[in-house]
């Protein structure tokens, strides 16, 4: 209910929807895992998780589903990243990720245990469990943040304290929309891997490892063990097959993206040229990729890859929303653009307004003629750019470039 002021509390809602059991009102990650270890942007979650639960004063639960003792190792280590409580879901029909199984596993924890915050990474996994779970509960979903705050919501002179914002582009990236629930819980998001500071591995911190009765069964329970009955497990995987990825994006040092202003698949070779000289990787921005000028392992953005290199080079990138969340920390960005009034000018830290055909070639040249061991490239078009510089954040410079 509602106090005297005209506010609710996270609490209040929690009991008058979901329950109160151990652990109401706690901050969730699903973790998801293969072969004992977990996928990164579970790990990344962690720590944004870690950082919510602070702040409304609760702790961190993670999901941990899985069979064998690999799985079973890999609970210290997510205590180790934030965790406070990891609920283990140890059992043979949870060895492979199937929908129903693990739709009803952790529908019927959100259940006993009524936390207030559920979160998923954007994985082809959470993409399919998330929205299961959230139509079983009867909750919202929001797909795809890009962040992720704790703030208040005043509707009808009722104030909803300590809410989940949920923050993301919307209507084709045009704009940046800030999502919250106060009716209904848990609240619950995806997030892309990337967007999020993968916390540091504390071996220090401990925690609670809460072991998860699981076993076949056709009779719902309270209490007791999760029933999975026959009935979920009509699909079974067969075989997996997993395909490399041709670059990594996200753990390279210096990325040279290239755009719409590349002109074609031809044109990528300069950019793949420039990549190879400062010992970067190649990017691209969705319009280069959906050409069909690139693969989408080398694609930026909010549909893309999430990186934060030390330099970012954006080759004939005008620089959308969703392609500027994907790259906008980076800690030097370089722009090169023909049109001076570009968005991605407006997050970089050096610009050249110029013809790329002609700029790349001279920063090659200039770069190799100087022969220096840094990571730097300088012309004469003001252009320069190192990725340890001393240059102000957000003090992007436009300067004439290509003659």
């Amino acid at each position: 209910m509602a106090d005297g002021r005209g506010q609710t509390t996270p609490q209040e809602r929690i009991a008058g929807q979901i329950g109160h059991g151990p652990g109401a009102g706690d901050v969730w990650v699903f973790v998801e895992q293969r072969d004992g270890v977990a996928a990164e942007v579970s790990l990344e979650l962690l720590g944004r998780a870690r950082e919510l639960a602070d702040r409304l004063g609760v702790r961190v639960g993670a999901v941990l589903a899985g069979a064998g003792e690999a799985v079973r190792a890999l609970a210290p280590a997510l205590v180790a990243r934030g965790a406070d409580v990891v609920y283990l879901a140890d059992h043979e029909d949870l060895a492979e990720y199937l929908a129903l199984p693990y739709t009803r596993l952790v529908t019927g924890l959100v259940r006993r245990h009524g936390p207030q915050i559920v979160l998923y990474g954007a994985t082809t996994t959470g993409r399919d469990l998330a929205p299961r779970v959230a139509s079983n509960l009867r909750t919202g979903l929001t797909a795809d943040c890009t962040d992720l705050r704790i703030g208040d919501l005043e509707t009808k002179g009722v104030v909803t304290r300590d809410l989940l914002y949920q923050i993301r582009p919307a209507f084709g990236g045009n704009i940046i929309a800030t999502i919250a629930r106060p009716d209904h819980l848990p609240q619950m998001a995806t997030v892309r891997e990337g967007v999020m500071v993968m916390p540091e591995e504390d071996p220090d911190r401990s925690g609670e490892v809460v072991d998860v009765p699981v076993r076949r069964g056709a009779v719902a329970a309270t209490d007791g063990p999760i029933l999975l009955p026959e009935s979920d497990f009509a699909v079974r995987v067969v075989r997996r097959v997993q395909e490399q990825k041709s670059v990594d994006l996200k753990g390279a040092r210096i990325v040279v993206s290239g755009g719409v202003g590349v002109g074609s698949r031809e044109g990528f070779a300069l950019v793949e040229q420039l990549a190879e000289t400062l010992g970067g990787v190649v990017g691209a921005s969705r319009a280069a990729v959906d050409a069909g000028w690139i693969g989408h392992d080398h694609q930026v953005g909010q549909t893309g890859v999430t990186v934060r290199p030390k330099l970012y080079v954006a080759c004939g990138i005008s620089g959308s929303v969703q392609h500027r969340a994907g790259m906008d920390q980076s800690a030097r960005i370089l722009a090169i653009n023909k049109d001076p009034d570009a968005p991605i000018f407006s997050v970089a830290h050096y610009g050249i307004v110029g013809d790329l055909h002609k700029v790349i070639p001279m920063l090659i040249k200039a770069y190799r003629t100087k022969g220096s061991a840094a990571t730097g490239v300088g012309t004469s078009t003001g252009a320069a750019a190192s990725p340890d510089a001393g240059a102000a954040p957000g003090a992007a410079s436009a300067a004439e470039g290509g003659a």
